[in-house]
């Protein structure tokens, strides 16, 4: 169980980073900071916003649900 642990915790923080990318990449009422790299900050991803929005949404799930069974493994 200390190997899934190790696991989850490292495919977390990697769900993170992917989260924080994302979420930087994203246009939003200023620009964001897609703009920056020639103004494609949703094409990058998929058709337009839609595909960015939606990649945030699974990443943001996939989190929730790794910290959910990592608080339920914890033992607290």
């Amino acid at each position: 169980m200390h190997i899934v642990r190790i696991i989850l915790n490292v495919v977390f923080v990697i769900v993170c980073l992917m989260l924080i990318a994302v979420v930087l990449i994203q246009e939003g009422k200023g620009g964001g900071f897609g703009n920056a790299f020639g103004g494609m900050g949703g094409e990058v991803f998929g058709h337009g916003a839609t595909g960015v929005n939606k990649l945030t949404s699974w990443l943001a799930g996939i989190m929730i649900a790794i910290a959910m069974v990592l608080a339920k493994t914890s033992g607290m």
